[in-house]
């Protein structure tokens, strides 16, 4: 059974607090918080071999005296170490407890991260072993999880050590006949070995096992919905209607053919006798605004409300306000907008609730605040959501009006191929609008080293005083332990100091208040800040068609579909766009993912791509789009898998739909808290 964790041993109610800012509140949920990154011991390497920005291990014999200099309130003590290939500078911060250890003419095993200094390598802050006890770790990989601040991976590793041996031993709860038909590992053994693997072989086995049960449960679970919605009545039957032609007619373009086919699809699921559930996909700009607008108006001149919601207020505010132009724009009087978001004045608030409830307001577009509120429906019969609010079960029934389901679209930019989407959202049909609108100019985009910086910064520069604006990303919020990447707030900071004074920069992160969030967003969004610098929460929220460039740094750190997804932010409007996707390491598979962005602006070849060039070395530090994060598993890299999880889930159920069958106990067990907790923060 799990604990909470003050009962461990080492944690206090201040320890407790920063677990609880990471989401962990119980020693189960610690189990399952799965290490981001491992650092393996490999074997010394030669001085003369080392390179820049990678983290490697040398066996060295201190040449000098130790050198303590003081720097501002830093302590630097340093060395300089040599073998029979070269010499190497080495240094320290605040550890005046190593003048006893380091004399020259000593040998040891240094471990650390190597950067360029002054036009010369030199070693930071290594990790110093004995040779004889660099030996003991060596070939072992040693977990890095992901911290926040005040939380220390050594701490993390110690309480990991301590459950472990405290556990009692899980029940396994899938049946012998599927671990044995698809080669998976028992689940204890898995749980042990994905935090403290003895090599990278049983650290795949381990990984493989966990990532297949969170995909089967996850299928179960959908598809166990699925059956629910094909059996619900529909309460909301529709007839096509001329208004929706007329829109189309008089709208200032064409509509692609992909539209037009997806609009086809939704307009036939909303006229027929059971409800709508369908998901479009389509690449950032290609056009899916119009087709929720349209479906929005067919369900209100049918008698019934709308309602759409999107992930963030500036994005609510947008659409509302392209929603009330084009009603106004063609006359059409049938459609009573109202907006509400969370930054709604209680006063207008109240006024809203009672014009959603008689039914005068029909079209209500807002954020989460459309669930979460006290609002009650008069007859709701379609709710358009993004995929970042896919619908748990909680929010279904919220939206259920006299207890009848409404008819469910879902947006989705993420370019998932055709054979995965049809596992990962097996509970809805799919529509596909894989052609972009005609206006559209294609993106400029570049794949360049760190060097290239300055001529980056000159650009973006140049860019600015035409009047445009720009966005860089950054992989991280704040600086981490055992991670390197830029973050977001050091990155700020240094960029205002180089950019001139009259340039505004903003910074944006997901660890912020959604307030300030919002805030910063509609400043970029009206203008008022230039630059922005944000970790990937831009990828979903707001159509800036002013911004033209997006700057990427440590591009290898994102997958190819997520890289894809933020360069969609630019080239919205009408100028020309360009996308510099800067390459933190020199490495040559690196270059040649990174390519396939530089020749392809089609998100669904970009994902396949990305699919046939992973590797097992690629399990880490690249993680896909921001939906559907599961713990541990990526739909792209573990597609075998997931396909697996997916026949095994099928085979299942069509022998005993209801798991009531005495193998399939445990499972039930399994999946019906997998439902009560996971899937929600799935956000499903």
């Amino acid at each position: 059974m799990a604990k909470q964790l003050r009962e461990l041993k080492g944690v206090g109610e201040k320890t407790e607090k920063l677990f609880q800012k990471i989401g962990i509140t119980t020693t189960d949920d610690l189990l399952h918080y799965y290490p981001r990154n491992y650092d393996a011991y490999e074997e010394p390497e030669e001085i003369g071999s080392l390179k820049e920005n990678t983290v490697a291990a040398i066996r060295a014999t201190i040449t000098t005296g130790v050198y303590v200099n003081k720097i501002r309130n830093l302590q630097v003590i340093s060395i300089t170490v040599a073998d029979t290939t070269g010499r190497l500078a080495v240094a320290w911060f605040n550890a005046p407890y190593l003048k006893n250890t380091l004399k020259k003419g000593s040998c040891f095993i240094l471990r650390g991260k190597v950067s360029r200094k002054k036009g010369r390598l030199e070693m930071e802050h290594p990790e110093i072993f004995t040779p004889a006890a660099y030996e003991e770790v060596l070939h072992s990989m040693q977990p890095i999880y992901g911290l926040t601040a005040g939380l220390t991976n050594k701490l993390i590793i110690k309480l990991m050590h301590q459950i472990l041996e405290e556990q009692n031993l899980q029940t396994e709860f899938l049946p012998d006949e599927i671990k044995e038909y698809y080669h998976l590992a028992d689940d204890n053994y898995a749980l042990s070995a994905i935090h403290f693997p003895a090599n990278m072989q049983e650290l795949l086995v381990a990984r493989k096992r966990l990532v297949f049960d969170e995909f089967l449960l996850f299928i179960l679970a959908v598809q166990i919905l699925k059956g629910k919605t094909e059996e619900a009545p529909n309460a909301f039957p529709m007839k096509p209607v001329w208004t929706t032609e007329q829109i189309m007619e008089n709208l200032p373009y064409k509509l692609t053919r992909a539209q037009l086919n997806a609009w086809h699809e939704i307009e036939r699921d909303l006229c027929s006798h059971t409800l709508m559930s369908r998901l479009v996909q389509g690449d950032v700009g290609s056009g899916k605004t119009i087709l929720s607008f349209l479906a929005m108006v067919l369900t209100v001149e049918n008698g019934y409300q709308a309602a759409l919601m999107v992930p963030t207020e500036v994005l609510a505010n947008q659409h509302f306000e392209a929603f009330t132009k084009l009603m106004e724009e063609q006359g059409i009087t049938s459609c009573h907008p109202v907006l509400l978001t969370g930054s709604t004045t209680l006063k207008e608030k109240r006024r809203i609730y009672g014009e959603i409830a008689s039914g005068e307001a029909n079209v209500i577009i807002g954020t989460h605040a459309l669930i979460q509120e006290k609002v009650v429906y008069e007859n709701l019969g379609l709710v358009i959501t993004d995929e970042q609010h896919r619908f748990g079960v909680k929010q279904r029934e919220a939206l259920t009006t006299r207890g009848n389901a409404p008819h469910v679209l879902v947006m989705s930019a993420t370019p998932i191929p055709r054979t995965l989407a049809i596992i990962v959202y097996g509970d809805l049909d799919i529509s596909i609008i894989d052609e972009l609108p005609a206006m559209r100019l294609p993106i400029k985009n570049c794949v360049v080293g760190t060097s290239y910086r300055p001529k980056a910064y000159s650009f973006i520069e140049r860019q600015i005083r035409q009047g445009r604006q720009a966005y860089i990303i950054c992989p991280m919020v704040e600086e981490s332990e055992g991670a390197d990447g830029e973050n977001v707030t050091d990155y700020t900071q240094r960029i205002r100091e180089i950019f001139p004074s009259d340039i505004t920069i903003g910074m944006l992160h997901g660890k912020m208040k959604p307030k300030e969030k919002n805030q910063i967003m509609e400043q970029f969004a009206s203008g008022e800040i230039q630059v922005l610098v944000s970790t990937t929460v831009v990828e979903v929220g707001v159509n800036v068609p002013n911004a033209t460039v997006m700057m990427v740094e440590n591009a290898e750190r994102f997958g190819l579909a997520q890289l894809h997804q933020l360069r969609g932010r630019v080239g919205r409007g009408e100028y020309q766009s360009y996308c510099i996707f800067m390459q933190g390491n020199e490495q040559e598979e690196t270059s040649k993912r990174l390519e396939i962005l530089n020749k392809s602006n089609d998100g669904f070849f970009i994902a396949g791509e990305d699919l046939k060039l992973r590797g097992p070395g690629d399990l880490f530090g690249i993680r896909q789009s921001g939906q559907l994060e599961f713990r541990i598993g990526d739909i792209y890299q573990d597609a075998d898998v997931l396909k697996a999880a997916s026949d095994a889930a099928g085979g299942i159920l069509e022998l005993d739909r209801e798991l009531t069958l005495p193998q399939n106990e445990m499972l039930r067990e399994r999946l019906n808290s997998y439902m009560k907790y996971d899937l929600e923060n799935l956000g499903l």
